[in-house]
């Protein structure tokens, strides 16, 4: 008989609850994160990200719900949680008037490290996140980048198990944000586990082994990323023509397609399965007909966002059921 072992949860929360006055933050969400995972938290401005990270990480206290974090109950014993976690935040908490060697002693003395393990600590973190060369100027003369490398080597230095990243890649270009992406997924592979909060919808696809949309101080869904996709509708493959008779007959065959009759395109629903298309081309040869360009669109995390969080101060208020209308919807990939 073949038994499967559970992973061990880093972090649990059942009916976490913050309020403050009449307005509720968090609205008895339940969390279960596995050691040596990313879970990310997804949610438009004012959702409640930050205010989770801020209850799990020990730094404001919960109204309410059974919490534990490294296998520590989180309102009996603080201390013991704050001793395995590390918290980066969206803004970073290196000084900027002393060198990168400095900021990264100074936190080799707030976890009571001897001189020498300070030392030893800072020079292999500084050397692993590419600052060595810039470790004796002042953290002032870096680039966001740098910052943000130098922040989350900082969090490093008490070797902590599971780490908060809170929008760490806010502000950042696109090649820093990768190499903060390749950052994360070393420390992943190392075996710590990784509470990411982020509004960069690729980011989360990018490196989340769970996702959870937060709106309105609930989970409106959780899973990984292809399991969310799954829920919302709206994949379709887009057939263009550049022949008008061939675009006519095409249009008279696929009684289900929606038809463009400006561009010469048809719309035909399709949960985008090798399957599917297969049996589109088929379909096409069988008729004698010749499209010019077929794409293929399935749904993405921005339709996931938009459809799970409409209605809230998110700029794009669109439904996933109308993929068409932001720039998130167009088509994934082309055949010619």
């Amino acid at each position: 008989m073949t038994t499967t072992t559970r992973p061990s949860l880093a972090i649990t929360a059942t009916g976490l609850r913050k309020a403050y006055g009449d307005k509720t933050v968090l609205d008895g969400i339940d969390l279960a994160v596995p050691e040596g995972t990313v879970f990310s938290m997804l949610g438009p401005n004012g959702a409640g990200k930050t205010t989770a990270v801020k209850i799990l990480s020990t730094l404001i206290k919960a109204d309410g719900g059974d919490l534990r974090v490294g296998g520590h109950h989180l309102a009996a014993d603080p201390q013991a949680v704050r001793s395995v976690i590390g918290v980066t935040g969206q803004f970073s908490a290196v000084d900027g008037l002393i060198t990168g060697e400095e900021n990264m002693l100074l936190m080799a003395d707030l976890h009571h490290l001897s001189r020498r393990e300070g030392r030893r600590a800072a020079a292999e973190l500084l050397e692993r996140f590419d600052l060595t060369e810039a470790a004796k100027k002042p953290a002032v003369t870096y680039s966001g980048g740098m910052k943000r490398r130098l922040d989350i080597a900082m969090t490093l230095v008490g070797r902590p198990r599971i780490i908060f990243l809170d929008e760490p890649t806010t502000g950042l270009d696109p090649r820093s944000r990768h190499n903060m992406w390749g950052i994360i997924r070393e420390l992943v592979s190392d075996g710590v586990t990784v509470f990411l909060t982020t509004q960069y919808l690729e980011e989360a696809d990018q490196l989340a082994d769970r996702i959870a949309v937060l709106n309105e101080g609930k989970i409106a869904a959780e899973g990984t990323a292809e399991e969310l996709k799954r829920l919302i509708p709206g994949g379709h493959v887009c057939l263009r023509f550049s022949d008008p008779a061939a675009y006519r007959s095409a249009s008279l065959a696929v009684r289900e397609a929606t038809a463009d009759n400006q561009s010469l395109s048809l719309r035909i629903p399709s949960d985008g399965t090798q399957r599917e298309l297969r049996a589109i081309l088929d379909w096409l040869d069988s008729e004698g007909i010749e499209a010019d360009e077929l794409t293929l669109h399935t749904p993405d995390l921005d339709d996931v966002f938009f459809a799970l969080t409409s209605g809230t101060d998110h700029p794009a208020k669109q439904s996933a059921a109308q993929p068409t209308d932001h720039p998130a919807a167009q088509p994934k990939e082309t055949v010619r």
